[in-house]
């Protein structure tokens, strides 16, 4: 079976074993798919005046059928009937039948053209030749046959039911009138008259008198009217439907109207010798007008014959092609579901992905590449393994949606892949047994997507659910700083606290150690007994937490909502590690994360606060801002590259201001 790759080539042909997971990886998808697109011009191409093409090939390949069953049913086999064989066996026993003599030393008559009248069946004509056969016949069943037949002929019924047949067939083959050459005959005719005003010959002189009749010259007037309809051009056929037989098939005759700036938006694939439509996506011509269905047969467009051509050269004949597109389909077998609305569902992406590197793609054109945090708008979920999709802030300059792994599909091949990568490790010596009991364990609960939502998927990361969020003016989202030391978040934190005091705020800390001299109990730190410490750590209301010299030190959520609380911003620089605390509260937080420029530029940041790293330190924290972004980039509102603290301050205080005049996605699960 032919296959398609990116670059619109043949890949290979079906078949082969050992498939059984790819196939399953492939989302239920047998065949490759090559889209189809019309970006360029459409060659000029006019419809018969009186009909269109494609009936015209339809009625051709009809009538093509009707002779051929008709030759077919001249040429008699002898061997198909008892009787027949009998006389072809004994040619001179029995009566001589002067119609089968004269049918022996004549050739056949060559089948009447739809365009001349038939024979018509005279009953008179009929009862002859039924009693010459009957003399021929010695057998009384045959002869008791010929009686009830002729019983039957001469029955009134069946005598007004032959005349109805006769001036039916008579009447569908009439000739039609003739094209008329002119509207203008009166016109023509007055031309004449004048000329003939000067002729003095007895011909010219009738010929003008009879122009000059009133009653000519009405019939050319009728005429000229009948005639300007007759003549007047067809209309273009307008974007619709219609079906029809074609060789004892239903087809559908489908026109589209299609712009240079729109594309088709469908891809096909090849089932043995047959074109199949196989995806129609979200945005183009096809999908607009709701005409064209998955699992439809093309056959023909716009007059080029589609059956037996594979997907490449499909491509090449729709390339250049725009305006009304015709098909000719055979409709698909399969129901059609009545149309849903699927409504738009907004994801954030937890994970890079690129189609020309993914083998699974359907249909790389189609694929839409994206990077962890870009936000998608999934308009259709129809194949719930391959998504149809929009980037945020691409709707208008991408027309057509592309194809984006589902989450299910996504998380069970991320699954099998490390499943695949264990597999790989080496084992240790000594826990040979031990290793591979956990490793079958394991690959049998990351291989059930389905089963473990919950467990294994966490570490699966596909995609979130996103809303629009506008923070209301009495209740700030904190923001949350996130880095390695050494990146400049502490700076920039302290920089707004005493910048903005009057706007921006830090939580106070809770600690179990005692209050010394001048501290004061909410001010400097909340001081709690480690019994309470521990019930509010267990509980998860501590968002990070820490020992230093025996006693504990934590920043609470209850801390940040009474900074909320005051129409204050709380700034917090925290730990990736306290970002799930964070997150799985009701505080909405917006993390930036604070990432190290260059080691040469990092250098030089640290130098201004009197600090000189060594090289390897260097190494450390640019090693440790990838480690985190890493695994954690998915959670990150916004990133700010600090190569330079005023420019990373200003970068800050716009983004913070953002969150008063723009609405930000957010998870849908904070806003239940």
């Amino acid at each position: 079976m032919t296959t398609s790759h990116l670059n619109g080539h043949v890949a290979g042909e079906g078949g082969g074993e050992g498939r059984g997971g790819d196939e399953e990886l492939r989302g239920g998808q047998q065949h490759r798919e090559m889209a189809v697109d019309c970006p360029g011009e459409l060659g000029s191409r006019t419809l018969p005046l009186r009909r269109s093409a494609q009936l015209e090939r339809i009625r051709q390949h009809q009538e093509d059928l009707r002779r051929r069953k008709e030759e077919e049913g001249r040429q008699l086999d002898l061997n198909a009937s008892l009787r027949l064989r009998k006389l072809s066996q004994h040619p001179h026993i029995g009566i001589d039948n002067p119609t089968f003599l004269q049918d022996s030393h004549t050739p056949l008559q060559p089948v009447l053209s739809s365009q001349h009248t038939p024979a018509l069946l005279e009953l008179e004509e009929l009862l002859l030749s039924l009693k010459q056969v009957r003399g021929c016949l010695a057998d009384q069943q045959s002869q008791n046959d010929i009686e009830l037949v002729l019983t039957l002929l001469h029955k009134s019924d069946f005598q007004s039911a032959l005349k109805i047949h006769n001036a039916v067939a008579a009447s569908m083959h009439r000739p039609s009138p003739p094209y008329p050459h002119t509207e203008q005959a009166l016109q023509l005719a007055m031309e004449v008259r004048s000329l003939l005003q000067q002729c003095q010959n007895k011909e010219g002189l009738e010929l003008h008198s009879l122009l000059s009749e009133i009653h000519v010259q009405s019939l050319l007037q009728a005429h000229d009217s009948i005639a300007e309809k007759e003549m007047e051009p067809e209309p273009l056929p307008t974007q619709g439907e219609t079906l029809t037989q074609w060789g004892g098939e239903t087809v559908k005759i489908i026109r589209i109207e299609k712009a240079k700036d729109i594309p088709l938006g469908a891809t096909v694939r090849n089932e043995m010798e047959s074109v199949v439509i196989s995806r129609i996506v979200r945005g183009g011509a096809a999908e607009k007008s709701g005409l064209l269905s998955e699992g439809d047969e093309i056959l023909e467009i716009n007059g080029v014959e589609i059956r037996g051509k594979d997907v490449n050269q499909v491509f090449d004949i729709l390339a250049d092609m725009h305006g009304l597109l015709t098909f000719v389909l055979i409709p698909s077998t399969h129901t059609r579901p009545p149309p849903v609305k699927e409504n738009v569902v907004h994801v954030k992406a937890h994970f890079d992905y690129d189609p020309s590197d993914d083998p699974y793609v359907p249909c790389r054109e189609l694929g839409l590449s994206f990077q962890k945090g870009d936000i998608l708008h999934i308009i259709s979920q129809s194949d719930p393994n391959w998504w149809q999709a929009y980037r945020d802030g691409d709707e208008d300059n991408q027309p057509l949606a592309g194809l984006v792994p589902g989450k299910s599909f996504q998380q069970q091949r991320e699954a099998m892949k490390q499943t695949i990568e264990e597999d790989k490790e080496p084992e240790k010596s000594g826990k040979l047994w031990c290793a591979k009991k956990n490793k079958r364990k394991r690959k049998k609960l990351l291989y059930n997507a389905h089963k473990n939502d919950d467990v294994d998927n966490e570490e699966i990361l596909t995609y979130e659910e996103m809303a629009l969020y506008h923070q209301p003016a009495n209740r700030k989202r904190p923001i949350a700083l996130i880095g390695p030391t050494g990146c400049g978040q502490a700076e920039l934190r302290q920089r707004l606290l005493n910048n903005q005091p009057d706007r921006f705020a830090g939580a106070v800390p809770h600690t179990t150690r005692s209050r010394r001299e001048g501290e004061q109990s909410g001010r400097d730190y909340h001081f709690v007994s480690r019994q309470t410490f521990e019930a509010e750590q267990t509980a998860g209301k501590l968002i990070e937490s820490g020992e230093f010299e025996k006693n504990l030190y934590g920043t609470s959520t209850d801390s940040v909502r009474q900074v909320i609380n005051t129409g204050k911003i709380c700034v917090l620089c925290l730990h990736t590690q306290a970002l799930k605390v964070l997150r799985s509260s009701d505080l909405k937080p917006y993390i930036i994360f604070i990432a190290p420029p260059s080691q040469e530029r990092l250098r030089a940041l640290l130098a201004k606060d009197n600090k000189n790293p060594k090289p390897e330190e260097l190494r450390d924290i640019i090693e440790r801002a990838r480690e985190m972004e890493q695994s954690c980039g998915h959670l990150f509102d916004a990133i700010i590259v600090n190569t330079d603290q005023d420019k990373a301050f200003n970068e800050l205080l716009r983004l913070i201001n953002k969150l008063d005049t723009e609405p930000q996605w957010v998870p849908c699960s904070w806003l239940r």
